[in-house]
């Protein structure tokens, strides 16, 4: 049974997520864990926060044991964009694009 969960208008280059969760797709749970504790990347922060969302919504709502699960998928899409100008030379301006991200994730059972 697959289990769900989603992060909205997290603050932050979906590029950049992009990143680390390509680490990590389809990994087991625990290892997923282990990995991102420790990835240095400031994405992997609501990353995690995200899986253990996910294992929270599995062992409540589904009673299935965190050991059998994996990620089958996880996909960061753009959000909207916040945009802002710089100044630039002879009066002109340069826009500032400020990204956000939508992050999902779906996990499985291993059986």
């Amino acid at each position: 049974m697959e289990v769900q969960a989603s992060a909205r208008y997290i603050h932050m280059s979906p590029t950049k997520v992009r990143l680390v969760i390509d680490i990590v797709r389809g990994m087991k749970v625990r290892d997923a864990q282990a990995q991102l504790t420790f990835m240095k990347k400031a994405a992997a922060e609501p990353v995690l926060k995200l899986l253990n969302s996910a294992i929270a919504n599995a062992s409540h709502n589904f009673q299935m044991p965190e050991e059998s699960l994996y990620i089958k998928s996880i996909v960061a899409d753009g959000g909207p964009m916040l945009g802002r100008f710089r100044a630039r030379a002879m009066g002109r301006a340069a826009p500032i694009r400020k990204r956000s991200s939508h992050i999902a994730i779906v996990l499985d059972d291993l059986a």
